[in-house]
Formats: structure tokens, sequence, C-alpha cells
């Protein structure tokens, strides 16, 4: 801790107990600080967003922004370019060669395909009815879009781009998560509950009760804990061998997206109420040690293990409008020109 972080620890009585208190953690606790805002990137620009995709080794960000795709170079803060002519964005995969991403474009019932040097458009596939949650499958070189409205997974391999299955599923599905030797996990978010597939055989192998209306996944792959993050305030801790419930830690509201981090042992999840809930997977209490102030609306996030910053996306609204008996739960207008990231690190 900096000499300045001490003096406003101790400018206080409550100050001066907390830091002492700080001081006389074991090491590895001390390592552990709290997560906190580092920066804010302003985009700009119009429209909604969905999901952001973190690329460590390429030091990008891969931000769905209604009709585009933004790149944002981690480093600088700057943006780099955009994938464009799209119809409704929402996420993003990348290959496991370095050349080539994936994105579901909802608004076109399509996966596009661009080229991760140039950002260019390769092609563009079919996919069934809003593709939205979309992950590369390493295994089996194949990447996977979920369908939200025809609730079905369209099956892409890798090096044809071509359609190789689609695979009915039990319900709506929402984000996925892989094992990366050939097991796919994916909430259905309205029969709240987790599927197992074999991404060899294209077959459903088991269906798990969650927690409400799960939408983010994430994936403790060696200690097989998905956490999956629901209305009620609730992230679902599901044991991915068994399907065993584990626990249900306290999180934020309006949650959307859930992350792990493998070299800390925690999960986030990020809530629309304008909260980072952060989550100790260490051990069997799965207690919940964060709830970071961010801003209304940031539902979504990425996590980069690599400098083990998060980023949340979000802009401002303007005031709720009346409801009425066509739209009785109106959502306000989007502030034009505020689409913001925010960074977190510690």
């Amino acid at each position: 801790m900096s000499k300045r972080n001490l003096t406003l620890l101790f400018s206080s009585p409550v100050h001066a107990a907390a830091a002492l208190l700080w001081l006389a953690l074991p090491a590895p606790l001390v390592a552990q600080q709290p997560y906190h805002i580092i920066d804010h990137w302003k985009l700009g620009g119009d429209g909604g967003w969905d999901y952001l995709l973190a690329d460590a080794s390429a030091h990008r960000l891969y931000v769905t922004h209604g009709p585009r795709v933004e790149v944002i170079d981690t480093q600088s803060g700057k943006p780099v370019g955009a994938i464009t002519g799209l119809h409704g964005t929402h996420g993003v995969a990348l290959d496991s060669t370095g050349k080539y991403g994936y994105i579901s474009d909802g608004g076109g019932n399509a996966v596009v395909v661009f080229d991760r040097s140039s950002l260019a458009t390769v092609t563009t596939i079919p996919a069934g009815t809003n593709p939205d949650g979309i992950i590369f499958e390493p295994s089996t070189q194949t990447v996977w879009a979920f369908n939200g409205r025809s609730k079905d997974a369209t099956v892409i391999d890798a090096s044809t781009h071509k359609v190789v299955a689609t695979i009915p599923l039990p319900g709506k599905p929402e984000f996925a998560a892989v094992d990366g030797k050939g097991t796919i996990f994916n909430n259905i978010e309205d029969k709240s509950e987790i599927v197992r597939v074999d991404a060899h055989t294209h077959k459903i192998t088991a269906e798990w009760p969650a927690c409400d209306s799960p939408s983010g996944l994430a994936f403790d792959v060696a200690g097989h804990k998905l956490f999956a993050v629901c209305d009620g305030k609730k992230m679902a801790v599901v044991d991915s061998n068994s399907g065993k419930m584990l626990a249900t830690p306290a999180i934020g509201d309006g949650p959307d997206a859930a992350n792990y981090s493998p070299s800390k042992n925690l999960a986030f999840a990020s809530c629309g109420e304008g909260v980072l809930s952060v989550v100790d997977a260490s051990n069997s209490s799965y207690a919940t040690i964060e709830s970071l102030p961010t801003q209304r609306g940031a539902r979504t996030m990425t996590y980069d293990p690599s400098t083990d910053r998060l980023y949340v996306v979000t802009a401002e609204f303007g005031p709720r409008p009346a409801p009425t008996a066509e739209n009785p739960r109106p959502r306000p207008a989007i502030v034009p020109g505020s689409f913001t990231i925010v960074v977190i690190g510690r």
C-alpha cells in the first residue's frame, strides 16, 4: 500500500482501525486487496449492447454494440477498429488458431465470421432464430451458437465454416461454458436449469436444476464447479460432474454475466443495478467478499486473467417513460454518446 493510501486510512479513527486490521492480515489475504474502478473508457455511439470478450494474448477487447462490434486496445483504452454492417449483436467467440472470430448476430439470425488481423468480415453463416450466446469448443474445433428464439444450438465446423448440426434444446438458451475436452454446459433460462452436451455426439447428457432464470455462466474447470448468475440476487454454484447444487451466494440485482479467475479462485457477477459481486470460491462457504459499486446498467462483463482486470459496459439513461397497455414495462432511453467501458482492477 502506498504512503498516500496509508495516510488516508489513518485520517479518522474508523479508517485507522481498518488500516490496523488490514496490516494485521496474513500476507496471502493482504494480496487479495479489493477491486476498484481504475478507469472509464468512453466510446460514445448509439444503441444497446450485450456481451464482451477479452483476448489476453492480443491485448484486445471485443464489445458487442448494436449493429457493430467495437475492438479496443486494452493497453491504451483506445479503439483499434470495429466489425460493422451487422444487425443486432450479442456475443463473440475466438478460435484457437488466432485467425478467426465469430459474432452471434441475433438481428440477422446468423453467425458472422471475421478476420482477427484485418477485422474484415469473411463470411456469414445462417443460424437459428436470434443466436445469442456463442462459444468455441477446442477439442472438436467447432463454434456453438445458442439460438434464443428457436431454442436450439447451431454447430459450425471452424475449418470449413459450415453448419454440421442443429441441436434442439429444452428451452431458451443463454450463455455457455466448455471444459476444453468436448463437454459443453448451457443455461436454459426459461426452465431454470443447466444442460450438459457432448460436443462429439451432439447429444444432451444431463439436465440439472439451477436457480431462477440463469443467464451468465462461468466455469472452474479444474475444480469442477459451475457458476450461474440468476434472478433473485443469487449465484448458483453447481458441481459440474454430478449437477449437485453446492451453494447460492448472494449477488446484486439484475445479473447477466459471470466470470471466474482460476489464479485467484474468485467468481464474479456483473449486475444491472450497478454492482460487481465477488464470491470467494476457495472454500465451501462461497462467501460474497465484495460488492463493488459500478454504474447502473453495467450487467455484462469479461475478465482478463493476465492482468486480473474486469471490464463492464453501460451508458447513461434518461427518465423512464410512463407504462402503457402495449408496453407495461418501458425501458428508459439511452443518452446518445454515453456508451462507456468501466475498467476494474486492483
